[in-house]
């Protein structure tokens, strides 16, 4: 369904391991969204970053675990719980197939803990028309400020990037491109795979970098039949989530300001 291209719902996705999370056991919590940073549940820091932007109309937790999350929501009509798939790709999916869905979407996570209304209002001002926009940070601004971290990087020509956890999505066509850049993001086997499905130039020109990052997007959203966009983030803390220990001891020492 065809929204105000300038207000904008969010999907913040709060999804828990079935079975336990060691990582959330071991902070004295069941659910990783409620580890405790700074003295509040890591998930109430990107969702406070969202309601203060004032292009978001609406904020959409989604979790499978709606009842354990629910007493820690605020109190706010702009903000609803709701359950989540069994995956990420199976609850955008489900969103993308809605008849009833209203477009634009920006998607993040709960373990986005460093998340800014800066950073968001530089995302959307840039993503706005796109079908599908890709939030990112190249690693030079990242090594700048934070030399010690280590992130998984996806080199092209003039540079390397790593996710930002912040995709919008202006319509339901987007939701093959969201599949591939996944598979790329978390296996780069699989995303060779999936890379070859669009030709040998592309895969050739991703594994030697002969292609700049738009260009390979460009080409990918040519054969997709969206328009697919990158979008570098100004501030490299974009790059940072919460996924292991040392990210959680990172984001701690940042938000204290010793890091």
């Amino acid at each position: 369904m065809a929204n105000d291209a300038s207000r904008w719902t969010a999907l913040l996705l709060a999804g828990s391991r079935p079975g336990g999370d060691p990582f959330a056991a071991a902070n004295g919590v069941e659910l990783k969204p409620l580890i405790p940073i700074a003295g509040e549940p890591m998930l109430l820091r990107p969702l406070r970053a969202l309601l203060a932007v004032a292009a978001i109309d609406e904020v959409r937790v989604l979790t499978n675990t709606v009842a354990q999350l629910t007493p820690v929501i605020p109190p706010d009509p702009r903000v609803n719980i709701a359950a989540s798939g069994r995956t990420i790709a199976t609850t955008i999916e489900a969103i993308l197939t809605d008849p009833a869905t209203c477009y634009p979407l920006l998607v993040t996570t709960a373990d986005h803990a460093l998340l800014t209304p800066a950073m968001i209002e530089q995302f959307l001002a840039t993503a706005a028309g796109a079908d599908l926009a890709i939030g990112l940070v190249e690693r030079r601004a990242l090594d700048a400020r934070l030399p010690q971290t280590k992130r998984t990087w996806l080199g092209f020509k003039a540079g390397s990037y790593s996710g930002a956890n912040l995709f919008a999505i202006g319509s339901p066509r987007a939701a093959p491109a969201i599949a591939l850049w996944a598979a790329v993001e978390q296996d780069r086997k699989k995303g060779w795979r999936m890379l070859l499905a669009f030709g040998p130039a592309l895969l050739l020109g991703a594994v030697l970098r002969l292609r700049t990052l738009d260009q390979s997007l460009a080409a990918i959203g040519h054969k997709l039949g969206i328009s697919l966009r990158a979008v570098e983030l100004a501030d490299p803390l974009a790059a940072v989530d919460v996924d292991k220990p040392a990210d959680l001891a990172l984001v701690t020492a940042i938000i204290a300001g010793a890091a």
